[in-house]
């Protein structure tokens, strides 16, 4: 993991925390939900997840008191595998997400929609290549599965998020936690931080250790919001589909 997080730009440490564990680990971590940015999350893909089985991620999310982004996301990914020309682009960002039990190397081409023209999208009034730049789009077309269009993807969401950014003072250093609620009810706690590959065994160590002093499970089965988000959508198409 250190090997390949030293060819990429940053690492992301993240856990995933036990549903039975969500209240206990606000609680403890004096989280404030009138603090936290709402944020609409919205994926795209075919129903039988096409996109997904190549590694490829599409996404557009709508954020309060933001402007709206997009991002085309490749994973798993060789640093050293992507033309120069992308590697170089201020709009990719090359990372190691490494969690209990695995790791894995994305690369993400990031863009700007405002929360209208996501909106628009997700209403079905303009069309998913609108919101995305002619950079993403090129993108999509070398890693997408062959001769599928854009045009032919389904709408995947939305998803409402709530995102707080927190500095621990007995960890000194930033935190993120974000609370994602899915349309039937369920909810996925994540917590991250980001650092470079040479502390990366050193933060989680500290962070290890804060967490388990907050009274947070570390060992709780380790699920990836944009799975679980494809997951529930791609079978809500088939029932609909299928009645």
């Amino acid at each position: 993991m250190l090997e390949l997080a030293r060819r990429a730009d940053s690492v992301e440490l993240k856990l995933t925390v036990p549903a039975a564990d969500h209240r206990t680990a606000i609680a403890g971590l004096g989280l404030d939900p009138l603090e936290a940015q709402i944020r609409q999350v919205f994926f795209f893909d075919t129903p039988e997840l096409s996109l997904n089985a190549a590694g490829l991620v599409v996404r557009a999310r709508r954020i309060q008191g933001r402007p709206g982004d997009t991002v085309v996301k490749l994973r798993p990914v060789d640093p050293d595998s992507l033309p120069g020309e992308l590697r170089e682009s201020p709009n990719l960002g090359v990372e190691v997400d490494a969690m209990p039990g695995g790791y894995v190397c994305s690369a993400s081409l990031k863009g700007r929609a405002s929360a209208g023209d996501v909106r628009a999208v997700a209403g079905g009034s303009a069309p998913i290549r609108s919101i995305l730049s002619k950079e993403q789009r090129a993108f999509f077309g070398a890693h997408a599965p062959d001769g599928l269009k854009l045009k032919e993807l389904s709408i995947f969401g939305p998803i409402f998020v709530l995102k707080q950014n927190f500095t621990p003072a007995e960890l000194g250093r930033r935190l993120t936690a974000e609370l994602w609620f899915y349309p039937d009810g369920s909810r996925i706690l994540e917590l991250s931080t980001k650092c470079g590959a040479a502390d990366a065994f050193q933060v989680a160590g500290e962070s290890r250790l804060f967490l388990t002093e907050k009274g947070v499970s570390l060992h709780g089965r380790q699920e990836t919001k944009t799975k679980a988000a494809l997951t529930f959508f791609a079978k809500q198409l088939a029932a609909a589909s299928a009645s």
